[in-house]
C-alpha cells in the first residue's frame, strides 16, 4: 500500500496520492492538458490500479507466498504471465511513439504504470529489450525519483519471502479484496482462497467481520 508524508499529513491509495500532489505542487502539473488526453490518462490509472496491480499481487502470492504448490502454482503462474503480456500490449499501443505517455513529458499515467511494469520486470515478466515499454522503462528508472523508489521497493521485495510462514500460519493474514480477489478465482486459484478462508490466512478488508 503507498503512503505519501508530507509533514504531519499521512496519505494512502496511489489516486488519492496522486490527486494530493497534483494540487499541492501543481507545477509542472501531472495530467495533460486537454481533456480527452487527461481522461486517456485516468483510463490508464484505472487499469493499473485494477488489472494490473491484480495480477503483480496474484503472481506475488505464488511466487513469495507459496500460496499454491505443483502444477497449480505452475498454471497460475503461466496464467499470470499471459495476462501480464496482454496488459503490457494495452499500455505499449497507447504509449504508441512518445517518450511518455503523457506526450513529451513524465505525467499522471506514467506514474501510475511505473510500480506495475517495474514489479513485472522484477518477476521476470518485463518486456525484450529495445521494445516501446522496455524503452520506457529504462527512461523511467534514469529519473532520480524513480530511480530512489525502485531500489527502496526492490529491498522491501528482497525480504518478502522471509514472510511466508507468517502468512501461512496464520501469525499474519494478507488482505483479499475486489480485483485481487476476483483475480485468483478467475485465474484457477479459487482453492487457494477456500484453503486461507479455512485456515485463516487470508481477511478482507476494514471493517473485518469478526
Amino acid at each position: 500500500m503507498p503512503v505519501l508524508f508530507d509533514g504531519s499529513v499521512r496519505i494512502f491509495e496511489s489516486t488519492v496520492i496522486l490527486e494530493y500532489i497534483e494540487e499541492r505542487w501543481p507545477d509542472p502539473p501531472l495530467p495533460p492538458r486537454e481533456a480527452a488526453d487527461r481522461a486517456s490518462a485516468r483510463i490508464a490509472e484505472d487499469v493499473c490500479d485494477t488489472h494490473y496491480e491484480a495480477v503483480n499481487r496474484g503472481f506475488g502470492e505464488i511466487f513469495w507466498y507459496k500460496r499454491a504448490s505443483g502444477a497449480l502454482a505452475d498454471r497460475m503462474k503461466t496464467e499470470a504471465a499471459r495476462q501480464t503480456a496482454v496488459l503490457q500490449a494495452w499500455l505499449t499501443e497507447r504509449l504508441g511513439t512518445l517518450p511518455w505517455f503523457g506526450g513529451e513529458t513524465f505525467g499522471w499515467a506514467d506514474a501510475a504504470a511505473a510500480p506495475m511494469v517495474n514489479r513485472s520486470v522484477h518477476y521476470g515478466m518485463g518486456q525484450v529489450a529495445g521494445s516501446p515499454l522496455a524503452l520506457w522503462h529504462a527512461r523511467l528508472r534514469e529519473r532520480p525519483s524513480v530511480a530512489t523508489t525502485f531500489a527502496e521497493s526492490d529491498a522491501v521485495a528482497a525480504r518478502m519471502g522471509d514472510m511466508a510462514g507468517a502468512y501461512a500460519s496464520g501469525e499474519r493474514r494478507r488482505e483479499y479484496r475486489d480485483h485481487r480477489l476476483e483475480w485468483m478465482v478467475k485465474s484457477g486459484g479459487i482453492d487457494v482462497v477456500l484453503a486461507g478462508l479455512r485456515d485463516n490466512t487470508i481477511r478482507f478488508p476494514w471493517p473485518d467481520p469478526a
